[in-house]
C-alpha cells in the first residue's frame, strides 16, 4: 500500500506559509533601514506587523499540516531565524540608534548581552517545553524596546530592564506560548488581540501616549508574567502529585 500522495494545492499553501513566514526577514531589514534613517515610529510599526506574522504563521502551518505536506524543508529551523533577527538582533539595532543604550563602549556591550544570551536560548533544545512554554525570558527584546521607546525610559533604567531580562533568559520559568499554551488559552489570546491593538493605539500617540491605553497594554503584561509564573509553580507540583 502507497501513500496518498500530496495534491498540489496543498503543496502551494505550504510553500505559501513558509513564504509567510520568511517575510520576517524582509521586515527585519526594513525596520533596520528605517532606524537608519531616524524614523523609529515607523520601524515600531513594522515591529508590530513583524509580530502579527509571528503570532499567526505557526497556527497557518499547523492547520495546512505544513511539516507534512513538505517535510524535507524545516520550517521551524526558518522561524527561528526570523524570530532571532526580529525579536533581538533588530530591537538592539533600533535602540542603539536612538541612544537609548547610552554611548560609547558601554553602549556596545549593553547591546551584545541580551543577544548573547538569545542565542544561548534559541539553541537549547528545551526552549519551549512538551506542554508549549517557553523556558526562560522567551527573548521579548522586541516588546522591551517598544516599551522603552513609547515610555521614554532613561538609559539607566533601560540597562537595568536589559540586564534584568537577560538573566531571566537563564531561570527556568515557564512562560505562555500565547498560541498554543492551553490553559485559559481562548482568554489569552483575545486579551493579545487588545494588547496588539493598544500597541497600534499608543503608537499613533506618541510622543504622548495616554494613561488609558498604557494601563490597558501593562495590564496584558501583568496578565502574562502571572500566569506564566502560575503555570511554572504548578508544573513544579505535578511531580510530588502523581
Amino acid at each position: 500500500m502507497t501513500d496518498t500522495p500530496t495534491s498540489r494545492g496543498a503543496v502551494v499553501a505550504a510553500w505559501l506559509v513558509h513564504v509567510y513566514t520568511a517575510a520576517g526577514v524582509a521586515l527585519a531589514l526594513l525596520i533596520v533601514m528605517a532606524a537608519w534613517h531616524g524614523d523609529t515610529v515607523r520601524a515600531l510599526w513594522l515591529g508590530l506587523a513583524a509580530l502579527v506574522v509571528d503570532g499567526t504563521d505557526g497556527m497557518l502551518a499547523r492547520r495546512l499540516r505544513v511539516k507534512r505536506v513538505v517535510p524535507w524543508f524545516d520550517g521551524a529551523m526558518l522561524d527561528n531565524i526570523v524570530d532571532y533577527l526580529t525579536y533581538a538582533f533588530v530591537p538592539m539595532v533600533l535602540l542603539w540608534s536612538t541612544g537609548y543604550l547610552g554611548t560609547g563602549t558601554s553602549a556596545t556591550v549593553l547591546g551584545i548581552i541580551p543577544l548573547m544570551a538569545s542565542a544561548y536560548q534559541f539553541c537549547r533544545v528545551d526552549a519551549k517545553t512538551e506542554d508549549h512554554l517557553f523556558l526562560g525570558f522567551p527573548s521579548y527584546w522586541n516588546i522591551v524596546a517598544f516599551y522603552v521607546i513609547v515610555l521614554n525610559l532613561p538609559p539607566a533604567t533601560v540597562t537595568v530592564l536589559l540586564l534584568v531580562c537577560a538573566v531571566l533568559v537563564f531561570v527556568p520559568v515557564g512562560y505562555v506560548y500565547p498560541s498554543r499554551t492551553t490553559t485559559l488559552r481562548t482568554l489569552t489570546l483575545v486579551l493579545t488581540a487588545v494588547w496588539l491593538l493598544s500597541y497600534a493605539v499608543l503608537l499613533r500617540e506618541v510622543p504622548s501616549p495616554s494613561d488609558t491605553w498604557l494601563v490597558v497594554s501593562v495590564a496584558y503584561v501583568v496578565y502574562y508574567v502571572a500566569l506564566s509564573i502560575w503555570l511554572t509553580a504548578r508544573r513544579g507540583r505535578q511531580p510530588a502529585l502523581s
